[in-house]
């Protein structure tokens, strides 16, 4: 199944899609699986990286400056460029603003590690990704907004996404990681544990599309017209990123891992913040999930093309 993660990803999606469109009430119920299921396989993500190594990954001062410029510096910047050019529907604006402006804490480790970048690190810096997107998105709102429509958006949601999806899976890796350290019992659950990656990683994606295409209904217009964008969006970042890792003098590994966090953003923790909406903006979720399909269509070919554009030394 780690040869095969693309594959198995890009599956889960079609039957979340057959799912939500042949059950659209089993579809909608699943939504409320996404964060558990997305705790459960950040649980395993921190399994596999012990804590002293954490903590040392922490005080990579040029790697973290690095990934805090590149995601809230210039993927601002980015989107800035872009805003004026999108449909002009609130759900739809906000929706992209939503995703765009907040990076990927989960399944950009799995492709960054595919592309010969550093997932420790980026790893490492889950945490405190996490907490700046959620100090910084409210202000971000509304300086593209105004206080209209940033109002929408409030902190709860994101705190609880930093307790569910980080503290807790967290605090249980260190535990686990502590037992399998005196006990053979212990090394044997953390080892199954790890080995749900994989299959938590598409368990996560069937959820999330299978609870977010009843909500299409008939009209496609809005959604389609966003995919350019999203599209765009992976193709700037590949080059910002890079000019990012070179500002800050980092090596191939370190540098892919930066391009990889530039590019990849935060659908499905963003997710519930757009589901809890008011009705009005009942296209922004739908908005969000098309930024996940066009971005793990984009993994696949990142993950040839960044070892090409930060290639290791000869």
């Amino acid at each position: 199944m780690e040869r095969r993660q693309v594959p198995v990803y890009l599956a889960a999606m079609a039957v979340g899609a057959l799912v939500g469109r042949a059950v659209p009430g089993l579809g909608t119920g699943l939504g409320h699986a996404v964060a558990p299921l997305l705790g459960a396989l950040l649980f395993v993500r921190f399994l596999q990286v012990p804590a002293a190594e954490l903590a040392r990954s922490l005080r990579d001062g040029r790697f973290l400056a690095a990934a805090l410029v590149v995601n809230f510096v210039v993927v601002p910047l980015v989107v800035a460029a872009m805003f004026a050019f999108l449909p002009d529907d609130r759900a739809v604006r906000l929706g992209v603003l939503l995703v765009l402006l907040c990076p990927c804490v989960d399944y950009v480790i799995v492709f960054s590690g595919l592309a010969g970048g550093s997932s420790r690190r980026l790893l490492a810096a889950t945490p405190v990704l996490l907490v700046a997107q959620m100090a910084l998105l409210p202000l971000f709102l509304r300086l593209f907004l105004g206080s209209g429509l940033s109002g929408a958006v409030e902190a709860g949601p994101f705190a609880e996404a930093f307790l569910v999806l980080i503290a807790v899976p967290l605090a249980l890796a260190w535990t686990l990681q502590a037992w399998a350290a005196r006990r053979p019992s212990g090394r044997r659950v953390s080892g199954a544990a790890t080995a749900t990656t994989v299959p938590l990683m598409g368990a996560v994606l069937l959820a999330v599309v299978a609870s977010q295409v009843p909500a299409l209904g008939g009209d496609l217009s809005g959604v389609v017209a966003v995919v350019p964008f999203y599209a765009a969006f992976l193709v700037v970042m590949a080059f910002g990123g890079k000019a990012v890792a070179r500002l800050f003098r980092l090596g191939p590994s370190a540098g892919r891992a930066i391009v990889f966090t530039g590019a990849t953003r935060n659908s499905l923790v963003v997710l519930p913040l757009a589901m809890a909406l008011h009705d009005s903006l009942a296209l922004a979720p739908v908005v969000v999930v098309v930024q996940t399909l066009v971005e793990v269509l984009g993994m696949v070919v990142c993950v040839r093309l960044v070892p090409r554009l930060l290639p290791d030394p000869a």
